[in-house]
């Protein structure tokens, strides 16, 4: 795989386009050394009518958000930021691709005060290839809930996709990896499932869908898509509630979501086998394409390239 800083390619920085390994910042940028920022990960599909980028609009308000909430001046409108991510696209010749919007200090100074720091933003796209295996989203992750906790609402801000939230999550996911999981389940402060490492958590049980509320989780757009679709698609009932572990054991369904992972099985969790009381399929099979999981893995693989007509206003042309 070739390294990230060593491609051909243009990123676009503080409203200039860079060549890809020109575009650097100083050992002193603040967000490096305090991790004072913010991001997002978006995704371009190509489809029938061309290459679109899936729900900018609201990626590119989130990041804003988490700016404002970080107290960071955002030096760009949301709609320069558009136009950066679809020129992006463009200027690299891409058509499937992650993008990668981000916000960051400079190096004027270090210190928790954080004064007279310029804001940094850059944009930039490449082709991400497969995120995980394609067994992955046929058969399931095997997931261990991590004994790190997700943030307390006070502790910090969980609306907020922030850079230096992901030590946590780095932390619990790794933990997981090096026991032999794909996966990890973290829960609240109280002990209520949270998310996973960086996707939200879903499950089917008696014919609901059922996710946490958002309050130590982050309020993902693909979790906002799959309710969406569940809805109005399939006519299912969702709940935004508080969960505990053990309804994931004897859930009969079970699934993650996020912009990267898209909608990935959770066929497993702590050794427990999801959906044994209703008849999930040995481990080595696929889960059954009757599923609700397989069902929205569909509905969002079309949403995505433009061909649910209801779901086009989701889309903006690169």
């Amino acid at each position: 795989m070739t390294p990230l800083y060593d491609r051909d390619g243009w990123i676009w920085q503080d409203g200039e386009w860079r060549e890809w390994r020109e575009a650097k910042v100083h050992l002193f940028t603040h967000t490096l050394h305090y991790g004072m920022g913010c991001f997002e990960g978006v995704r371009a599909y190509a489809g029938a009518t061309g290459t679109h980028l899936f729900r900018v609009a609201e990626h590119t308000r989130r990041l804003a958000e988490s700016a404002h909430a970080l107290d960071v001046p955002l030096p760009f409108s949301e709609a320069e930021i558009i136009t950066a991510q679809r020129e992006c696209l463009s200027k690299n010749g891409l058509s499937n691709a992650y993008l990668k919007p981000t916000v960051f200090l400079g190096a004027e100074g270090l210190g928790l005060r954080a004064q007279g720091l310029t804001t940094h933003v850059m944009v930039a796209a490449w082709d991400l290839g497969p995120y995980i295996s394609p067994q992955a989203a046929t058969h399931g992750l095997r997931a261990l809930t991590s004994s790190w906790a997700r943030h307390h609402v006070n502790i910090s801000l969980c609306r907020a996709k922030t850079s230096g939230h992901y030590v946590n999550s780095m932390l619990a996911l790794n933990t997981a990896v090096k026991a032999g999981f794909d996966e990890t389940i973290m829960l609240d402060p109280e002990g209520y499932v949270a998310e996973a490492s960086a996707a939200n958590v879903f499950l089917l049980r008696d014919g609901v869908l059922h996710t946490p509320e958002v309050t130590s989780c982050l309020q993902g757009i693909t979790r906002d898509s799959v309710i969406q679709l569940a809805q109005q698609v399939l006519g299912i009932e969702v709940r935004e509630r508080r969960i505990t572990r053990d309804e994931l054991y004897t859930a009969d369904e079970a699934f993650l979501t996020g912009t990267a992972a898209e909608i990935l099985p959770l066929r497993e969790l702590d050794g427990r086998r999801i959906g044994v009381r209703a008849g999930a399929p040995p481990a080595r099979e696929p889960i059954s394409q009757d599923s609700v999981t397989a069902q929205l893995q569909g509905l969002y693989r079309q949403a995505v390239r433009g061909e649910l007509e209801e779901f086009k206003h989701w889309l903006t042309p690169a």
